[in-house]
Order: structure tokens, then sequence, then C-alpha cells
């Protein structure tokens, strides 16, 4: 059987290639549906840079540019317009949406706000977010970061093929840019396993650490270039079965190994690339009209897939009931994108010239993030339909508020006793403006060390201040694991060893015999689901560092406490908002809740490790299970419908640590 031409498999339009963004997103679909139906679906993200690699070369293989000048504009032209109105359209329609149900919905502003400048996987870095945590899943915009890796590598993969002689009328030869290309290829898959040990959220989020995925299919592009291809054989006539069964296969292996899965991912879609030859199964498989047409509109489902689901978190959740209507409503939107928006917006003349085109899409892009910052930013304007939550402070911004005393002789200045950012290493820690009650004639003090959490407990001590004249200092590091020990990768970490070595040491100095430092961090790390040998090694991690610390403060006769772990609410799924009975959460909303066995079989291993130091005197455990896991099931409520948490990172309200100060008191100063 003879092939078709090369000249047709690389030149032309590959409608199999539209059939591989069908199965990039299919998988990416189902694995934001339900993870546990396609652990790794989100893999089809990588599917997608590399399609884009190849197909962006293509075009610019061929551009014949005279200019710089030309090469660029004819390139930032079609991007425009292949990818400004759908994405304006899609994140205006979402804002509004999310701005109805809530009442605080200023993260996904922010992100879709970058998200239409190439921006929000910078943005979400710089927030750390956990793709795969609950914040994530309600942020409505969290899928844009894949966007903004694309967009960041359009703007720099142009200048270097015609820096390297492609794209010109008179084309150079192509060596130098496939060396160029593969020595930064190379560079960057370091940087991706380099920094998917030491530093995952960059490894995720950033461009250099991706390039070389979309690389891959440039390199792809440019070695089939005016390649004859062999006949078929019986062996290339069925690696692309072969290799697509192998892509599926990845898609179900457990997220943990992406590490693995995504450098093989990626070199199976440039297998199958480079395999799929008219006259074969794979071929017609993907060169179906079906599957064609779904990978034609694979960009428009991105997009309004993730906003249908995350919504739908907000409101009716995600059911078996529910998916079938979900998966419609995401198909309709899709189409009338494509069909009504995205197809005739690329294929019209926007204006008399390619440089006032990208004005018009610069402007366009513009005018939807004025749009935004209106919807987010102006005093008045609030279009959140639903009840508030019965909540002294809501969401994480209020972890830096202002505490005064109820007797106003002293305060917690909120930012001035947090670092929250490695641009924060050499700031001092006030002992006078983070401390309540009167440190110098204070009885007793205590020293609050930990991370967000800290921050969280600031109404706890009232009592232990006015009644016990005791005199409580709380300094934050945000993101910082319970002792030093624990390694503390992210883009935090710097801070983070400042913290531990020049703040706390400092801090600890102050204190005198029998005062105490009481260490109060999100504990859910050492309590996987799972226990894993890495979660082992973090338990004895900490074991040590708790060793270390008490030794050291028990030389100058200061005691040391630690809060135990609380309910796993930050894998609820859940919000206050969405946790409190709303008229767009007829079914109660999605919030997912272990019961209190499950919970405290969970966190066993850390009982064990935390009882064993409590038993030899080394330490106090403040348990406040039974203060926020009051009955059977562990929600965000207690018995009499208070809400014990602010946000969905499980930080205690101000109204649970109420409840949980006279357990902490009689912890600290009627137990001696």
């Amino acid at each position: 059987m003879k092939p078709t031409s090369a000249t047709n498999i690389v030149d032309n339009y590959r409608p199999e290639v539209d059939g591989l963004r069908a199965l990039a997103v299919i998988g990416v679909i189902i694995g934001h549906f339900d993870q546990d139906i396609l652990p790794s679906g989100f893999l089809g993200v990588d599917m997608f840079f590399v399609i884009s690699g190849y197909v962006i070369t293509q075009s610019l293989y061929r551009s014949n540019s005279r200019t710089l000048t030309e090469f660029l504009a004819g390139f930032y032209e079609r991007r425009i317009k292949r990818l400004v109105p759908a994405l304006v359209l899609c994140v205006l329609v979402t804002s509004l949406l999310i701005c109805l149900f809530n009442p605080n919905p200023n993260t996904s502003l922010k992100t879709g706000f970058f998200a239409l400048f190439g921006l929000s996987n910078i943005y979400l870095f710089d927030q750390a977010t956990d793709y795969f945590g609950t914040a994530a899943k309600l942020n409505v915009f969290t899928h844009t970061w894949s966007l903004g890796v694309e967009e960041q590598f359009y703007l720099l993969f142009p200048f270097l093929l015609w820096f390297a002689g492609i794209g010109h009328v008179y084309q150079a030869h192509k060596r130098s840019a496939v060396i160029l290309i593969a020595v930064l290829t190379v560079i960057s898959l370091a940087a991706f396993i380099i920094l998917s040990h030491t530093n995952q959220p960059a490894a995720y989020f950033l461009m250099p650490p991706r390039f070389w995925e979309l690389s891959a299919g440039a390199l792809l592009f440019l070695a089939l270039y005016q390649r004859q291809p062999r006949e078929l054989t019986f062996l290339s006539a069925h690696l692309p079965i072969v290799v697509t069964a192998a892509i599926i296969a990845i898609f179900l292996m457990p997220e943990a190994l992406s590490v693995y899965t995504t450098p093989a991912l990626v070199i199976l879609t440039v297998l199958l690339i480079a395999s799929l030859r008219q006259q074969t199964s794979a071929y017609a498989l993907f060169a179906h009209p079906i599957t064609v047409h779904i990978g034609l509109i694979s960009y428009s489902l991105y997009l309004w897939h993730w906003s249908v689901l995350s919504l739908s978190r907000w409101t009716i959740g995600i059911d078996w009931w529910s998916v079938p209507f979900q998966i419609a409503l995401i198909v309709v939107l899709a189409e009338g994108s494509y069909r009504y928006l995205e197809k005739p917006l690329r294929h019209a003349q926007w204006s008399v010239s390619r440089l006032k085109t990208i004005g018009v899409g610069l402007t366009t892009l513009a005018s939807a993030g004025l749009a935004l910052v209106l919807l987010g930013g102006v005093p008045g304007v609030r279009l959140y339909t639903g009840t508030h939550p019965q909540l002294a402070a809501v969401g994480i911004e209020s972890l830096t508020d202002v505490y005064v005393m109820p007797d106003r002789q002293s305060s917690w200045r909120g930012e001035d006793c947090i670092l929250s950012e490695n641009r924060e290493i050499g700031k001092v820690i006030p002992i006078d403006g983070c401390t309540l009650g009167d440190f110098d004639s204070a009885e007793r003090r205590i020293l609050v060390l930990g991370n967000s959490f800290s921050a969280s407990f600031t109404q706890a001590f009232d009592e232990l201040v006015l009644n016990d004249d005791y005199a409580v200092t709380i300094a934050s590091a945000w993101a910082t694991p319970p002792v030093p020990e624990v390694p503390h990768i992210g883009v935090r970490s710097k801070v983070i060893d400042y913290y531990w070595e020049a703040v706390a040491p400092v801090l600890i100095s102050s204190l005198r015999e029998g005062d105490w430092v009481f260490l109060v961090s999100d504990m859910a790390r050492f309590s996987p689901p799972q226990p894993t040998l890495a979660s082992q090694e973090s338990l004895a991690q900490l074991e040590i560092g708790l060793i270390r610390l008490s030794d050291e403060l028990a030389q100058r006769g200061i005691r040391l406490a630690i809060l135990h772990g609380i309910p796993f609410t930050r894998e609820a799924m859940c919000e206050p908002v969405i946790a409190s009975r709303q008229w767009f959460a007829p079914f109660g909303g999605p919030c997912f809740y272990y019961t209190k066995e499950q919970t405290l079989e969970r966190r066993m291993p850390l009982d064990s490790r935390l009882a064993a130091l409590e038993q030899t005197g080394r330490l106090r455990v403040v348990d406040l299970m039974d203060v926020f896991c009051p009955g059977d099931i562990c929600s965000y409520h207690d018995a009499d419908g208070v809400l014990l948490y602010r946000d969905s990172h499980s930080h205690p309200s101000v109204e649970a640590v109420r409840l949980a100060a006279p357990h902490i008191r009689r912890l600290l100063v009627e137990i001696q």
C-alpha cells in the first residue's frame, strides 16, 4: 500500500490532527468531571501542547515574509482572531454568573482578568494554587493556565524561528533551527523534572518548564518536512492503534505519577502524529467527520467545560443525574461559540491592515478587562443573589485583618505580623504590634508560630489575656511547615527559611521560664488519604523537628504545645457560602464531608507520633477535634449551626476559635 506523500502530510490540512485534539479534550473533560474515572485525564492538555507546537511551526514555516514585522504581524493577527473572541465571551459570561453565586468572587475575577492577557498561569503560580485542590475547582478560571503557557510560548517562539532563518522569503537551512530548539527542549525538560521534585507549582504552571512539550511538536514538524515516508508495513499500519491505546492507559494512571507520565504522553503524542497515515484504521478513526468536528470545537469545549463544572460546584453540584445535562450544556455552549463567533470572526476581515486588526484585538481584551475590574472593584457593584454567611470574617483575605482586644489596650496588626512572600525577607515582626496583652508585664507569655492557621486563631486568646494575665504574640509565615525540618518547597521557600532562621529565634529569645511556644499549622499534609513513603518520611521529619525544638526550649524552661490536625474540610469541595442554605443550591451544594470515624482513622499515624511525644513530656497536644467535629459527620457547621470555617482552605472561623478558646486555655493554663 502506498501512503500519501510527505508533502500532503506536512504541508496541507491534516484532519487527523484535529481528531487528536478530540482525544485530548475528551480526556481533559472526563478527568475534570470525575478524577476517579480518569485520574490523569488532565494530561490531555499536554497533548494539546504538542499539537500546538506542530501546527504553529507549520504555519510559521510557510510564512515567506520579507521582514520581521511582516512575519510577526501575520502570526499575531492569526492568533488574535483565533483565540480572542471565544475567550472574551467565555470570561465575561462566566464572570457575570459567578458574581451571582459568590459574594467574594475576586479570586476568580482576578484569574479571569489575567487570563485575558495570557498571564493567569503566573497569577495561579503566585497564589501557589494546587490545580487538584478544592480552591482551584471553585475558581471558574483555573483552567486558563494552559492558555497562558501557550500564549507566552507564542511571544517567544516566532523570534527563535526567524533568527534561526525560518519564515523568510529565502528560507535558510532548517538545521540551525533544529539545533536551537533541541537545545532549549533539553534544558526545559530538565527544568520540568527538577522542579517537579523541588517546586511542583512552578513545574506545572510556568512556561519555561513547559516549553519542551510545545517544542516537541515543533521538532516533529521540522523532522517530517519534505521527508518521503516509506511504504506501510504491518508495524507502521498498526503502530498508531497501539500508541492510542497507550495514551488511554496513561490517562488511567494515578495523578501522582505525572512526573513520569507527562514525558511518556508527550513522546506517544509525537509518535502518533508521525505515524498516522491514510488507509490505516487509526487514520479512519481520527479523520472521521465526528472526531474531526470535536477537534475543531475543542478550544471552545475546553473554555466552557470548566465554567460549567465550576459553576455547578457552586450551585447544584455534580452528580450522576446532573452529568447528562452538564455535558449537553457544555456541548451547546461550545458549538454555539464555535459556529456563531469563533469560526466567522476567524475568517472575517477585522480591519484593512494586520496591525489594526491586532489593535482591535488588544482593545477588545482591554475592554473586557475593564468590565472585570468594575465587577470586582467598584463599590456598590455587587450582583450576589444569595444570603451571606453569618460570620465575623469571611475569606482568606480576612486573615490579615487587624484585631483589637475588647479592652482596647492592645491589638494584633495583621500584615505587620505576617511573612507572605519572598520579598519580605528582612522584615522585622514587631513584638509590640503583634502581641495581645502587655508583653513586658504579663505573668506568662505565649508565642504562636505557624502558617496561615496561626493567624486564624488570633481571637482565641481573649480570656488568657484579660483574666489570666497572659501576653500572646502571633507571628505567621504563609505555607510554613510546623518545624523547619519538614521540607518547604514552593514559591515561599526563601521567606520560610528566613522565618525559621531569623524571625522565630529572635521571638523565642524574648521568652522566659514558664512561657509557651504554641505551634499552630494546618496538619493535613501529614495525614494523606492513603499513607505513602513520602508521608511517613514527613512524619519522621516532624518528629525530629519537634524533639529538637522541645529540647532547645526545655533548656530555658520554656514549654511547647502543638495544635493537632483538625477535620479534612479542605477536601470538602466547600465554601462558607456553599455550606449555607442558598436558593441556587437546592440540593445542599457539592460539599463532601468525612465522618468522624474516617477522620480519626486517617490521622491515626500523626496521632500516634504526637501522643508518644506527649507521653515523654516533651510537648502538650492541643486537640480540638470535638470542637470542629462534634457529631458523627465533620461538616462546616457545629450542632448549633455555627459555621466553623471562613474559606475553602479550612481556616477556622472567628466563631470556631472562640468555641475552641476554653479548650486551649485549659491545656495551657490549668494543666501545668
